[in-house]
């Protein structure tokens, strides 16, 4: 939010009146070597690291203190409030070296780019600049459409603004002072925020950088000097907020770093992520669709990706029954009360198709439901609503306009509970539930194994669709396992070392797990504390004996349990979420799941929901960008084309695919005219394999000349050589990386 041109706000408070301020007391700091000093509380970490050194210094860029980020110039004083008298705060020192850092660098690069816009933009009204995986963006107001034909002239202002290296300086205003300063200002986004996102904040932060003053949490670098390496990317459409129903602005996205080379190389990637694009592979090879007409985000899979999947699926299934899982099918709807009960609706219902009624009123009901619980009904509306529904022939006797909202939701539900009410099915988990509970279980029968590839249904906003990776419609290959307490380490650690086999079989080897842990301060999860606390135990003990890399997220669980998520690094550097593995004390419990124990009691049993590979369209798309199309000789739709020299030789082609099929190769004939060397040009094209020429030389002596789409020509050879050669390379499912990754 840029100020006039006479100067900082009145606003904003002055050095003399921070001077004012009453004094910190002194703080006790342990350095990540183990010593500890005292120091006063005024002082900063960016005190502590020019007492080290001045090289030191020169290079933080931020500060961990107590695992929190923060700036390097905030007094440490001001961080000790929930500390215990003589308890020291830890400190690390953050450098372009910590991975923690470029977000920080990205964040403030964030500011430095909305700067530069208001600086050539009138009218500019700021939302919000998060940082994102690859890079940042900035959403804003304004009434004059950026494009990418602009990106020239503001990434000159940003580099005017870089060169001056202005420090980035927080300050505090308590909640009335910053909407005045916002209102001030002209930012009416900063001031609804501040009224609605921030009403429970008494004191409210703001960071200043020059003439820019800007609403913000922070951290940021120490001064804008750090940003070596900047660019925009592209521009976007978005909402306040990201609601539809919200003020559309625009969104510039951009990337950032502290060296040239690393941008270099970031662009790099960039470029050989858009050779990779499944969505362009999949088209050009016929792999998949996704037609308008059928719906977005539905997945038509053709015959060439069909070929993929179900590869996929008898791997997978294959491999599960031979570890002692039992398959089982369910329907893709079920009553909504099913998913009430195991806390999916109305928990996730913004990201669900709305309820399936068997009557007009149903929907309606559920409508006006609803817009009592966001608050968006007025009396008008309620009227209307009201005669609609006794038009339709419904009574609602107990239906009070006087009524809360929470009374007049509870009378429409107990209409809809009358009635049934289906939703399209949004996790296979409540389903399995009550297949564990349509029998009698006893211990001896546990751990019990159960798995389907089941599609389910979310309805994902429309801008956030993306080809086979972000879908409405997807298959999850999702198994439960129902097991005693004492067999959930066990169960945990073999479903651990079961992703690990998946994704070694498809040559993903570099991955590192992610322990989602819930955030205690949130109440979105359900179940006792004590459950969480067992679960988390649970799946940090077992990650801790396997000597696997992985790292805590608090906030990240699921709303029912803790989970441990495979995050994959494709042969181009991207990191992908695939694998998961969550633990669940409370479903069994929502469910009411029994078995007969030892002691021939009733105990309840713990759940563990698993899915190496998330579901089978995600993880297709991943798979057909990683290999660029080129799938390995195991998983590949067409493994081998035979390509006769001439029609002559077409007879003895035929007979020569007809072995390799019933050897269970893919294998197809080029029975097309033309000379061979367009045949193997065609078949390296459409990353068949292997080839097998053949013509009278080959059918006189039952061989064949094997090429290779990568090594070339092999030879000529008999036929039962040729197939024991591709069914080895198949069985043994041996993945040949051939594109090198960027660096």
């Amino acid at each position: 939010m840029s100020q006039s041109a006479s100067g900082p706000s009145s606003a904003a408070p002055s050095d003399a009146a921070a001077s004012d301020a009453a004094p910190l007391s002194p703080v006790l700091v342990r350095l990540p070597d183990g010593s500890e000093h005292r120091h006063p509380g005024h002082t900063t970490a960016m005190d502590i690291a020019a007492g080290i050194s001045e090289g030191l210094a020169r290079s933080v860029v931020a500060a961990e203190v107590d695992g929190r980020i923060v700036d390097s110039s905030r007094p440490l004083g001001e961080l000790v409030a929930d500390k215990a008298e003589g308890e020291p705060l830890d400190l690390r020192l953050l450098t372009s070296r910590d991975t923690e850092a470029l977000d920080v660098l990205r964040h403030s690069a964030a500011h430095v780019m909305a700067r530069a816009v208001m600086r050539l933009y009138d009218g500019v009204s700021l939302a919000f600049g998060p940082t994102t995986e690859g890079g940042f963006y900035y959403d804003f107001d304004l009434d004059v459409p950026i494009s990418e034909d602009d990106f020239p002239k503001i990434e000159a202002e940003i580099k005017e603004i870089i060169k001056k290296k202005e420090p980035f300086e927080r300050f505090i205003l308590d909640r009335q002072e910053a909407r005045k300063l916002c209102d001030d200002l002209d930012q009416d986004l900063k001031v609804e925020h501040i009224d609605t996102g921030l009403a429970d904040q008494s004191t409210v932060s703001f960071y200043r950088q020059g003439e820019f003053v800007d609403l913000c949490r922070g951290p940021h670098i120490p001064d804008a000097g750090k940003i070596k390496a900047i660019k925009l990317m592209s521009v976007a459409g978005s909402h306040w907020k990201g609601d539809v129903s919200n003020r559309p602005l625009q969104r510039l996205y951009g990337t950032a770093f502290f060296d040239k080379k690393e941008l270099k190389a970031f662009l790099a990637q960039i470029e050989e992520a858009k050779r990779r694009d499944h969505r362009v592979l999949g088209k050009q090879h016929g792999l998949f669709a996704i037609n308008p007409e059928v719906g977005q985000g539905l997945c038509l899979w053709l015959p060439k990706g069909a070929r993929v999947r179900v590869t996929l699926e008898d791997f997978l299934r294959r491999e599960l029954l031979s570890r002692g899982y039992d398959p089982v099918f369910s329907p893709h709807i079920g009553r909504v009360e099913l998913y009430e009960t195991s806390g999916h609706f109305p928990y996730y219902r913004d990201s669900q198709f709305p309820p399936l009624f068997g009557s007009e009123v149903g929907g309606l009901l559920d409508s006006w439901s609803r817009r009592l619980e966001e608050g968006t009904i007025d009396k008008d509306g309620e009227d209307k609503l009201m005669a609609a529904v006794e038009v339709l022939g419904v009574e609602l006797p107990d239906y009070k306009p006087s009524m809360s909202a929470e009374r007049k939701r509870d009378v429409l539900h107990q209409w809809q509970l009358a009635h049934e009410r289906y939703l399209l099915k949004p996790m296979n988990c409540p389903h399995h539930c009550h297949i564990f509970k349509a029998q009698s279980r006893s211990y001896r029968q546990l751990p019990l194994r159960l798995f389907e590839f089941g599609t389910v249904y979310r309805h994902e906003q429309t801008g956030e669709l993306n080809g086979m990776l972000r879908v409405r419609g997807l298959t999850q290959d999702d198994a439960h396992i129902f097991c005693t307490e004492d067999q959930v380490e066990a169960e945990f650690r073999a479903t651990i070392e079961l992703t690990k086999f998946v994704l070694k079989s498809v040559g993903l080897d570099d991955y590192r797990i992610q322990l989602s842990l819930r955030d205690p301060d949130s109440s979105k999860y359900v179940g006792s504390e004590s459950q969480w606390d067992a679960a988390e135990s649970a799946l940090r003990g077992v990650l801790e004996q396997s000597g696997l890399d992985f790292n805590e997220e608090p906030g990240e669980a699921a709303f029912y349990g803790p989970k441990a998520d495979f995050m994959v690094r494709d042969c181009i550097g991207r990191s992908w979420q695939l694998g998961t593995v969550q633990l669940d004390y409370n479903l069994p419990e929502r469910f009411q799941l029994e078995y007969n124990g030892r002691d021939n009691a009733a105990h309840r049993p713990v759940m563990i929901h698993r899915a190496p590979f998330g579901s089978l369209e995600r993880f297709t798309g991943m798979l057909i960008e990683h290999f660029a199309g080129a799938f390995p000789m195991w998983l590949s739709p067409e493994q081998i084309r035979v390509l006769p020299l001439s029609d002559k030789s077409l007879e003895y082609a035929v007979a020569v695919a007809k072995q390799l099929d019933e050897a269970g190769l893919k294998v197809t004939v080029d029975s097309s005219g033309g000379k061979v060397q367009a045949k193997i040009r065609n078949a390296q094209l459409d990353l068949v394999n292997y080839m097998a020429v053949v013509g009278p030389k080959e059918a006189e002596t039952g061989q064949i000349a094997l090429r290779d789409r990568i090594d070339g020509d092999l030879g000529s050879m008999p036929v039962a050589e040729a197939i024991a050669r591709l069914r080895n390379e198949v069985d043994e499912r041996i993945v040949r990386q051939v594109a090198s990754p960027v660096t």
